[in-house]
């Protein structure tokens, strides 16, 4: 028995379906919140939040010691074995000596105030910073 009606339930279907894809249009959320790679913009280059003397520099903080102190030769060359040897006998007191930038400077970590010590004789020979502080 056909009355020339159309069904309900097809009509509803067929009016989904079409609004479905009218709102496919790429602007929906789903598509917003995709990862897509583009060729015009690159990754940013992943760096170092801290230099080779800030790194060092922490890792004697992290000692807790109550004075740091960096040393250089006065020519800017590399400190060599002769001048480790000078500050080992010179500031027994530090504790912990780390090189860095390429062995130019040397980081030194101690509880003794090198001021009440040979630091005038040890500024002789070296730049003194301190970063006791710092």
């Amino acid at each position: 028995m056909t009355t020339g009606r159309v069904s309900a339930v097809p009509l509803w279907i067929l009016i989904a379906v079409l609004l479905g894809q009218g709102c496919d249009d790429g602007n929906n959320t789903a598509n917003q919140n995709a990862v897509t790679p583009s060729s015009s913009v690159s990754p940013a280059p992943t760096t170092s939040p801290f230099s080779t003397f800030q790194r060092d520099l922490q890792f004697v903080r992290n000692g807790q010691y109550a004075f740091i102190w960096v040393f250089a030769r006065r020519d800017g060359k590399p400190i060599d074995k002769d001048d480790a040897r000078f500050l080992r006998t010179n500031a027994p007191q530090v504790v912990d000596w780390v090189s860095t930038d390429e062995g130019k400077r040397v980081i030194g970590g101690t509880n003794f105030d090198l001021e009440q010590g040979n630091l005038e004789l040890l500024k002789k020979r070296f730049v003194v910073e301190n970063y006791t502080g710092k």
